[in-house]
């Protein structure tokens, strides 16, 4: 019985798959589909038009031109095939060691490869045969030898860029050998480049045997090549252009067809695209057909910027489909900070690139709920209703994001200035003096102490923190209304870290209601510095909200409580007994899988006050008064 993945996999690569394997089987068969033999010449009616014995007519040979059009593709597919597979096994060592090894290996692999890349792959050609002889063994022989080269440079270069990657420092670190780690951790994770290479050489393949069967130098006449007929039948294109038409014609649909093949297949095995995955089509026509839009459960009062309802979000990984988010609802008001809180995994991002409509693609979806936003002009937009084009003009303008590492979200490559002014650009009518300006203003509005220096300098030039503060500034250049922080201090210094909490702290003192924030953390010491109300979230849900002097004095549920005693209280200087102090306090337990199906509340396993009730149904998220929710079936017993 043919598996899930089996159905998801013929399914993801489709018809392009159907066309090749047609065109390979008419090459395979044929000697029983060919109505006639391909060499058998008829001079008397050469020329002859089309028939009810030779449907596409004879060439000037009078030799049926359908049977050599079916014989052609088993010629043209066998030396292209062949050679290509050739160069790829040697290309694709040569490239592996090369890249991993360095050194001494990759002189002997690389830069012996990169000889042949010296050689015009025509002037090579003609060497090689006029030293052979033609024939199809001897084309094979060179087009291997012309495509050694794109498989071991390709390689090469996606072995430098994945090597040392963590995932392959863990396989090293287990103690695997140079083999395993080439060909078990490397290589699945290349094979996306490499098979469209595959795709380019094969296409290249089937040209060049055309091109020097056509120039004499490939398959030897009688036998049948598509080059071949193309080359009988240009000196009689005037009298019987259809003898040109059809091999011209098979060349262009079987080189498609690999090429389409080899992206889908490309697509389909690649796990960062997507695919891979077990059930991958179930999967996907579960995120996009699961739920549909929640209608939105009445007008946003005017003093809410930013409206979530029952936000759902699906990943396809290759484990599964993973409820990222899941029946997420917060609002935020003008002027308001917003703390998002928990575990790593806990969904915290995800809400925030749900929200701006950044989620990875093609793998993630939003398949329910509401995200509505009020803009500068007084509109209600309904986010999720909006595509790529119509988010851009969001983006920036009216809702901004930080990120938590801001050296890999500002471009190496480009100037600081330039990208603070290509962002006000995208929604200001500015020219370049009148955006630099604006940008050199910026910077010096969050603390940067030589603007003008910092526009000319490259990303890698400037700290940590000013690093961050340029991003604040770029996020800050259109004015939003809503700014989401994703962890911007992760990755800075404790002195850094306060500098730019009390930076975003003081933006917003001086306009005060103008700008709202959504700050996503993991630290609770920041939680009480920055935030008016805190949301904590777990396994994609939001497990309790409230202000965030209430919840930091009286928590409403297990997983917040454990998360303010997870924090380190400093013990008094003067307190010498081994007995007052204790020892950290730690949730037990980790987070769940969000991949696999859930019964119950999410915390349950971890938590010491669970009951069966809480294993049985997922508790809903209740007003619990004052203002605040929790999804806790015991909350008044904290």
């Amino acid at each position: 019985m043919t598996s899930a993945f089996d159905l998801a996999f013929l399914r993801r690569i489709g018809w392009p798959l159907a066309a090749v394997c047609l065109i390979l089987l008419v090459a395979v068969l044929a000697p029983l589909l060919a109505p006639h033999d391909p060499i058998r010449m008829d001079v008397v009616n050469r020329l002859g038009t089309p028939n009810w014995l030779h449907p596409l007519g004879q060439d000037e040979y009078g030799r049926d031109i359908l049977s050599r059009l079916v014989y052609g593709a088993r010629v043209s597919l066998s030396v292209a095939l062949l050679s290509a597979t050739i160069a790829a096994c040697i290309g694709i060592v040569a490239g592996l060691i090369g890249g991993y090894f360095g050194g001494v290996s990759e002189l002997l692999t690389l830069r012996v490869v990169d000889i042949v890349l010296c050689f015009p792959p025509m002037l090579l050609a003609l060497l090689v045969v006029t030293m052979l002889g033609p024939g199809m063994e001897t084309l094979t022989l060179v087009l291997s030898i012309l495509f050694i080269p794109g498989f071991a440079r390709v390689t090469y270069g996606e072995v430098l860029s994945t090597k040392n990657q963590e995932y392959v420092e863990a396989t090293r670190a287990l103690g695997a050998g140079s083999a395993r780690i080439l060909f078990g951790a490397i290589l699945p994770n290349i094979v996306g480049p490499i098979l469209v290479q595959f795709s380019l050489t094969v296409a290249s393949a089937i040209v060049l045997e055309s091109g020097l069967s056509f120039l004499g130098l490939g398959v030897v006449p009688p036998a049948p090549s598509w080059g071949l007929m193309i080359r009988g039948a240009r000196g009689y294109m005037e009298q019987a252009p259809m003898g040109l038409l059809w091999p011209c014609l098979a060349l262009v649909l079987t080189i498609w067809s690999i090429n389409q093949l080899c992206d889908s297949f490309r697509d389909a095995v690649d796990p960062r695209s997507g695919g891979s995955t077990r059930g991958f089509w179930t999967n996907l026509r579960a995120v996009l057909g699961m739920s549909s839009r929640a209608a939105p459960s009445g007008a946003v009062a005017p003093e809410v910027v930013l409206a979530v309802e029952g936000l759902k979000t699906r990943i396809v990984t290759p484990t599964g489909v993973v409820r990222a988010v899941d029946d997420v609802s917060f609002q935020v008001r003008r002027g308001e900070t917003v703390a998002v809180v928990g575990e790593s995994g806990s969904g915290k991002s995800m809400t925030g690139l749900s929200i701006m409509g950044l989620l990875p693609q093609p793998a993630g979806r939003v398949i329910g709920g509401s995200v509505r936003l009020a803009t500068k002009d007084g509109r209600i937009v309904e986010l999720t209703d909006l595509d790529e084009p119509a988010l851009r003009k969001i983006r920036g303008e009216q809702v901004a994001m930080i990120f938590q590492e801001p050296m890999t979200s500002l471009n190496p490559v480009h100037k600081v200035g330039t990208q603070i002014v290509e962002a006000i650009q995208a929604h200001r009518a500015m020219d370049n003096a009148a955006a630099q300006a604006r940008a050199k203003a910026l910077l010096e509005h969050v603390g940067i102490p030589d603007p003008a220096r910092c526009l000319g300098e490259f990303p890698h030039q400037l700290s940590g923190g000013m690093r961050q503060r340029a991003m604040i500034a770029m996020a800050l250049s259109c004015e939003p209304k809503l700014l989401i922080a994703d962890e911007p201090t992760t990755a800075l210094d404790v002195t850094i870290q306060a500098q730019i909490l009390e930076l975003l702290r003081a933006l917003q003192r001086e306009h005060p209601g103008s700008m709202s924030v959504m700050f996503v953390t993991h630290n609770l010491g920041v939680v009480a510095e920055m935030a008016d109300r805190v949301l904590v979230m777990y396994a994609g849900q939001i497990v309790e909200e409230a202000d965030v002097a209430t919840i930091f004095a009286r928590p409403r549920h297990p997983y917040t409580r454990g998360l303010l005693d997870s924090v380190p209280k400093p013990s008094h200087a003067a307190d010498t007994d081994a007995s007052a102090r204790r020892r950290l306090a730690t949730i037990p337990g980790t987070v769940p899988n969000l991949a696999l199906d859930r019964v119950g509340c999410a915390f349950a396993p971890r938590c010491a006050m669970a009951l069966d009730a809480c294993r049985q149904g997922d508790p809903p998220l209740v007003d619990v008064g004052g203002g605040r929710r929790s999804r806790c079936l015991r909350w008044s017993e904290l």
